[in-house]
């Protein structure tokens, strides 16, 4: 489970995060969305430890990022596609992850499968399309088998074939049990694939429900987003004059 509590992040005079609460429980997708610009990867960078907070503070199964005793057998992390060496094979860059993590070598071969890099696992890295660079960073979050597994924007690059790939894996793995937060800009992909949503704009909350509470109204999650987020601009703008 990841828990946010009041998290805040600034850059400059900027405020990219601002009093940001929210859960994301185990067994189902929780979809996080929001414009481009609105905070969503910097949220993902300080649950993963990798930018700090000025205030709040966020727990993946009650304990921050930096205090996991195996980071990447309890938390699996897809959030820039290219995060490898260009020289090296795909095989050789999850046997090197797996053994700065102490997880089993077998491993490397079953997550290449499962993705369908099998047949190209011997090839350099460098030499992959932005669809099978992303592929390679899923089975690097799935490398160790964790519980807990971020994803941003994992359809980028992908054809209409891997985006469903991607919206039954997202799927499969909530019903596994697994606590599965996932960011992308398609709303009607996120119609299909998430249970929950996390919405929020300008770096503030603007919803934390069900995909079916959002829609009770009749309209669409295309046309109930655009509201919210429309109403977070407005608020901005009349907040900063």
């Amino acid at each position: 489970m990841i828990e946010a509590r009041g998290l805040t992040k600034r850059y400059g005079g900027t405020v990219a995060v601002e009093d940001l609460s929210f859960g994301v429980r185990p067994g189902s997708v929780t979809g996080f969305l929001g414009p481009n610009g609105s905070g969503k990867s910097t949220t993902m960078r300080m649950i993963m430890g990798l930018d700090r907070p000025d205030a709040g503070h966020v727990t993946i199964g009650g304990r921050p990022y930096s205090g996991l005793s195996w980071p990447l057998r309890e938390v699996g992390a897809l959030l820039e596609a290219r995060t490898f060496h260009p020289g090296r094979s795909a095989r050789s860059h999850l046997a090197a992850l797996a053994a700065g993590g102490g997880i089993d070598p077998a491993r490397v071969d079953a997550v290449l499968e499962a993705v369908g890099l099998a047949s190209v696992a011997g090839k350099r890295a460098g030499t992959f399309s932005l669809g099978m660079a992303q592929r390679l960073g899923i089975a690097a979050a799935l490398l160790g088998d964790p519980p807990v597994l971020l994803f941003d924007e994992p359809v980028n690059g992908l054809d209409p074939e891997g985006v469903r790939w991607i919206r039954e894996l997202m799927r499969s793995l909530a019903a596994e049990g697994r606590t599965v937060l996932l960011s992308s800009h398609l709303i009607s992909e996120m119609a299909l694939t998430a249970d929950h949503l996390v919405v929020i704009g300008s770096g503030r909350l603007l919803a934390d429900t069900s995909v079916a509470e959002l829609t009770a109204s009749g309209r669409s999650l295309e046309e109930a987003f655009f509201a919210l987020t429309e109403a977070s601009a407005t608020y901005t703008a009349e907040r900063n004059r």
